[in-house]
């Protein structure tokens, strides 16, 4: 999406597609061919254009475009209004005690703690610096003077006072009764539980919830006291069914937060009011299967027990509606565990009656690395030199793995140490090396390795251009950086 998007923006889109295609421009005309049904016609109407310019974007139509739009406009997180320091102690105390997804760092809440030690008072007048802070008493008056406070939008990002109960990590000693009281205080006077805001106009809605549970690809922390004001949140009405809170919280194999959504009916209704707002989130089976999809490639057994026992379907092919990092694969979780070693999941689900089906000479190779059975040298060349073709970064995903004997083994049919992909999921994106991906977690057996085995510590990721060292540094391995510094 454009920065702050609007209606008008779009319309220029479809007008300016609309003008290249009647002027027989190849590329516009190549855009249409792959979003219009009825492709190009003598008088490409603005419709057609209309049309293709949306499902560009990911909708289904450009009314369902319009319409995401106004939701925009009603819901939207813009992130830079927490980006700049504030000359109002109060609003500057609030930017600095939330999560933003960018600059969550211990400093920064230091200083959200410097900032109310100088400036006691701000909580008194100020019902968004008192929910940030969970000061129950300075809640209780000012609502007592205008209960409407609990649902009016204010302070720097522009949120209801109960999301900035929700996003605050100022202090993590903050007392529960505290926090609780808070919380209660606002939701009896008419705060939203299904509180959120589209992040820099994504559609996946950052809830109240979201920022209850924390995590997220940076490793945000969850709330101090996030079990129970989750659980009194889910109680006053929040749907289970968040997508943003599952996503971020999927990195880490703690379940908590899953048993209590499941307890409150994590998949089994409509999927709540943001599912009416944002059709194209999908449901809540989809948003299941993404994470099945995640466990089963990450290992994550206790995460799939509990999924299969919720009635997630474990059996089915990734199709249709299927997680961005395996794009129309149509492997079922037993494969996909087959495929990544993982004799584990394979046993379980062979406990449901889920076998794994033939699979082709090249899968069963790389189940084998990942077993890490050295039989796989002697393995014929040709299907070994199939696997280099169809899975040249590999050796990545790997790195990822953390298991060294993995690597070596992967180099020794082959496998370049240099090569680029991905370390995260399984799948062929050329973005950083297996050097880059032991860097920056921080694993110095796993790098001292990588270099033995001839990896390059001056090559750039293809995302940001920096180095393994740079990595390192970035995440703060001192001994990593050390080992890097002096090969």
């Amino acid at each position: 999406m454009p920065e702050r998007p609007h209606i008008d923006n779009f319309r220029k889109q479809a007008r300016a597609l609309q003008r290249a295609v009647r002027a027989g421009d190849a590329e516009a005309v190549a855009r249409v061919a792959g979003h219009h049904p009825g492709g190009v016609s003598a008088e490409f109407p603005l419709s057609g254009a209309q049309l293709v310019v949306a499902r560009e974007y990911g909708f289904a139509s450009w009314p369902r475009l319009v319409r995401y739009l106004d939701t925009v406009a009603e819901h939207g997180w813009d992130t830079k209004l927490g980006a700049a320091a504030v000359s109002d102690p109060a609003d500057e105390f609030c930017r600095l005690a939330c999560l933003t997804y960018g600059d969550d760092k211990p400093e920064r809440w230091a200083q959200a703690r410097a900032v109310l030690a100088e400036h006691p008072e701000l909580t008194r007048g100020n019902i968004w610096a008192a929910a940030a802070a969970a000061r129950v008493d300075d809640v209780r008056v000012l609502l007592a003077e205008r209960p409407g406070l609990a649902r009016e939008r204010g302070g720097p990002m522009r949120w209801r006072p109960l999301f900035y109960l929700a996003y605050s990590r100022f202090d993590p000693d903050v007392a529960a009764a505290d926090v609780l009281g808070v919380a209660r205080l606002l939701l009896d006077a008419g705060g939203d539980p299904n509180e959120g805001y589209l992040f820099d106009a994504l559609p996946s809605p950052f809830t109240v919830l979201t920022g209850v549970f924390g995590g997220g690809e940076q490793g945000q922390p969850a709330h101090p006291h996030c079990l129970p004001l989750a659980q009194l949140v889910l109680e006053a009405g929040a749907s289970p069914n968040d997508a943003q809170a599952l996503y971020n919280r999927m990195f880490d194999s703690d379940d908590s937060h899953l048993e209590l959504l499941f307890a409150h009916g994590l998949g089994r209704d409509d999927g709540g009011p943001w599912w009416e707002r944002v059709t194209e989130l999908g449901t809540p089976a989809d948003m299941l299967r993404v994470q099945l999809r995640w466990a089963v490639e990450h290992r994550q057994l206790g995460r799939v027990r509990l999924l299969a026992s919720n009635g997630v379907d474990v059996s089915s092919p990734f199709a249709g509606r299927r997680p961005v990092w395996s794009p129309g694969d149509g492997r079922t979780p037993v494969e996909v565990a087959h495929l990544n070693g993982d004799v584990e999941i394979v046993s379980y689900l062979g406990s449901l009656g889920i076998a794994v089906p033939a699979v082709s000479p090249v899968d069963d190779l790389i189940a084998a690395v990942f077993r890490g059975d050295r039989s796989v040298l002697l393995a014929g060349a040709e299907v070994i030199a199939e696997a280099r073709r169809e899975r040249p970064g590999l050796i990545v995903w790997a790195a990822g793995r953390g298991v060294v004997e993995v690597v070596v083994l992967l180099v020794e049919l082959g496998f370049d140490v240099n090569a680029y992909g991905r370390g995260d999921v399984p799948i062929e994106d050329a973005w950083e090396t297996a050097l880059h991906v032991s860097a920056g977690a921080g694993d110095v057996e796993m790098t001292r390795r990588l270099l033995e085995l001839g990896g390059d510590p001056g090559l750039r990721d293809k995302r940001f251009g920096g180095t393994a060292v740079g990595w390192a540094r970035h995440f703060g391995w001192a001994g990593v950086v050390a080992l890097l510094e002096g090969w």
